[in-house]
């Protein structure tokens, strides 16, 4: 049994054979999935219907489940932040800063060989692809494994 809060098995393969420095990608429910993904990556197709689940959702199951050592979303051609972009900051361990990246720029670290995991949602806002980036896990030397 898990004790996880994630539950999905191809995600769970995904992540188990993924390594430090390798990128997940939550897509909202506009991301060009198979256009704009690595040539490694697994697209996993969670968008149920609108709205089901929501990038916030993946983003609290993922963070149960892996260290991330960075973040980074799309940023919107205009300039304006993104209605998400504060709630991921409060979801994100602390400290970790969220960073924008240019759409085309996005797209382009997105399509890297490093993303081996592509999570389709159903998020209805607009500019709420996430970029993680996995961590290290750290041990205590002290504790048996």
């Amino acid at each position: 049994m898990l004790k996880t809060k994630l539950l999905h098995p191809e995600i769970l393969k995904v992540l188990g054979g993924s390594g430090h420095f390798s990128q997940v990608l939550i897509g909202d429910g506009n991301y060009p999935y198979i256009a704009r993904s690595g040539p490694n990556a697994t697209i996993v197709y969670l968008n149920l219907m609108p709205g089901v689940p929501k990038t916030t959702d993946v983003l609290e199951a993922l963070l149960d489940t892996i260290p991330v050592q960075e973040a980074a979303m799309m940023q919107i051609p205009n300039g304006d932040r993104a209605p998400i972009q504060d709630e991921y900051v409060r979801m994100l361990p602390s400290g970790l800063p969220l960073k924008e990246i240019e759409r085309y720029a996005f797209y382009d670290a997105v399509c890297s060989p490093l993303t081996t995991l592509v999570i389709a949602t159903a998020e209805t806002r607009r500019f709420a692809n996430l970029l993680l980036t996995v961590g290290v896990v750290k041990f205590d030397p002290n504790e048996r494994y």
